[in-house]
This record gives structure tokens, C-alpha cells and sequence, in this order.
């Protein structure tokens, strides 16, 4: 697969992840930074709305996009010892973005915004897989850093690394993506309980301690399961495709920063892997 960073070398891990939630705020200097993981990329005119406010009345005034479809708030004030002030956390609870306190630093979900060739929608089985990723204890564990990536069969992040993650060949089958490599094809109907097995299988070989890997390709020996079976690609695999040309559907956020100025649709939005935000072309289906 191309655009995969390189593993980083087996022991070299030396602390646990430290990506922000909202439970576990990075604490900067201009103040408590959070970040809001979206079901690929979805959220609601009125939800972005309500975290500009919260940005506006307690932060710097903008709500950060970032490379993995993802939403931050910077500089919030904080207790001096690692959490936020309780009524800036209570507000952005309030907008519905965090639905799962155990397990909202892991569900870190990377999905085509449907602009290309796609030949599935995906957001169905994205649903149920993160349902799932919720009700394991066992999932809890992983790194704040493990992402899945599901690609629509339109290639549009496919060039994207993972950890697991799975490509649309049609509208019934995918092939599985494994650390930096394939695995095998499978039913779409099979695909919630592959990637949930092979997550388990990972959380349980990277173990609980302070050099446990981040990501798959980090095990010191390959991932034990059958569905890590290493597979050459199926002749239907799309290629790469990357960003599609921007058109006048797009609002481009310059540096990824969202004040109010920005004229946004109303209704079901999809924040990209871009940095913009676009109606969601898959809700008149």
C-alpha cells in the first residue's frame, strides 16, 4: 500500500499515547486543548454551531479540523491538574459528540466522504462497527493512535495508513487492510466481527504497559489470526485516488481553522480528511 509511514522499531515505545479527549485534555500553554472524534467525519450544522460557541465563549474562538476528519478546541480553561473546568466539559457534552466516556479516546475511524467512485456505502457498517468497538472492555485498551480506515471502493483514502481498515471491491465485497498490507477478501455482511477480532487480537498482543505498540505494524512479531493472513491485491482494488478536485459543494477551512464567518449548509454535514466541510452528498440517498 503506498502512503504507509514506516513502523516504528519494536521497544521503541517508551509512554503511553497522549492524543487529547475530552476526559484527557492536552494541556498547552494557551490552555486545555480537546479533541472530538466524528463517525467518519459526520456532524450536524447545528452541532458545529454549538461547538463555535463553546470555542467562542471559552476557547480561541475556532473549532480545528484535522487530517483524520476529526474536531478540535483549543486554548479552554482547565483546573490546573489535567481536566476541563466542569461547565466547559458539560457544554461540550451538550452537543452529542462524545457518546461513549470509556471509550471515546479509541473510536478514531477514518471513512471516504462518498465524493468519488463509490461503490458502497459504508456508513451502515461504520455504525455497527463502532457499537461494537463500544461494547468490547477488551477495545478500551487500545492506543488513542489505532485507526481504521474503510475505504468506498472510490480510493479516496485508500493512500491513507492503518491499522485495519477494510476497500469496497462492489457493493457485497472488500478486501482487509492489515498494518501495511492486505488481508483477506470478505463478505461487507462479515465485516463488523473481522475487524472487531482482529482489534481484540492486537489489544491483547500489544499488551497494557508503558512501551505497548501503538499501532499493528509495531508488534514485534506479525499479527496472529487468520484474517492477517497476508493477500495480494484482488484485481477489482481501486487505485489511490487522494483528495477529489474541490468544487463550489466544498467550504474550505484555510489551516483547518472554522470561525463563525464561514458560510456553512444547513442540515447533515461530512468534515474531510481535507480539511473542508461538505453537505453530505449521501443524504438525498
Amino acid at each position: 500500500m503506498t502512503g504507509v509511514s514506516p513502523p516504528t522499531p519494536t521497544g521503541a515505545r517508551t509512554r503511553a499515547d497522549r492524543c487529547p479527549g475530552l476526559a484527557r485534555p492536552w494541556i498547552a500553554d494557551d490552555g486545555a486543548l480537546v479533541r472530538l472524534r466524528l463517525l467518519g467525519g459526520a456532524v450536524g450544522a447545528d452541532q458545529l454551531a454549538a461547538l463555535l460557541d463553546v470555542a467562542e465563549a471559552h476557547g480561541d474562538g475556532a473549532v480545528h479540523l484535522t487530517r483524520r476528519a476529526n474536531l478540535q478546541l483549543r486554548a479552554l480553561p482547565h483546573d490546573g491538574e489535567g481536566r476541563l473546568r466542569p461547565d466547559v466539559a458539560d457544554a461540550v457534552l451538550a452537543t452529542g459528540l462524545v457518546p461513549s466516556a470509556s471509550h471515546e479516546l479509541v473510536r478514531n475511524y477514518l471513512l471516504s466522504p462518498g465524493l468519488g467512485a463509490t461503490r458502497a456505502d459504508l456508513r451502515p457498517l461504520l455504525s455497527a462497527l463502532d457499537a461494537a468497538v463500544c461494547g468490547s472492555r477488551s477495545l478500551a485498551r487500545l492506543s488513542a493512535r489505532f485507526l481504521v480506515v474503510l475505504d468506498d471502493g472510490g480510493g479516496e483514502v485508500l493512500d491513507r495508513p492503518c491499522d485495519l481498515g477494510l476497500v469496497a471491491l462492489s457493493g457485497t465485497r472488500a478486501q482487509l487492510r492489515v498494518g501495511d498490507g492486505l488481508g483477506p477478501v470478505i463478505d461487507l455482511t462479515d465485516a463488523v466481527p473481522a475487524l472487531v477480532a482482529l482489534a481484540e487480537t492486537f489489544a491483547e498482543a500489544r499488551g497494557t504497559g508503558p512501551d505497548a505498540p501503538w499501532h499493528v505494524t509495531e508488534l514485534p512479531a506479525p499479527l496472529d489470526h487468520p484474517l492477517a493472513v497476508p493477500t495480494p491485491p484482488d484485481p477489482a482494488l481501486p487505485a489511490p485516488t487522494g483528495a477529489p478536485p474541490y468544487d463550489a459543494a466544498h467550504v474550505a477551512v484555510p489551516d483547518g481553522r472554522l470561525t463563525r464567518g464561514l458560510p456553512l449548509p444547513a442540515g447533515d454535514l461530512v468534515v474531510t480528511p481535507w480539511r473542508s466541510v461538505v453537505p453530505d452528498p449521501r443524504r438525498a440517498a
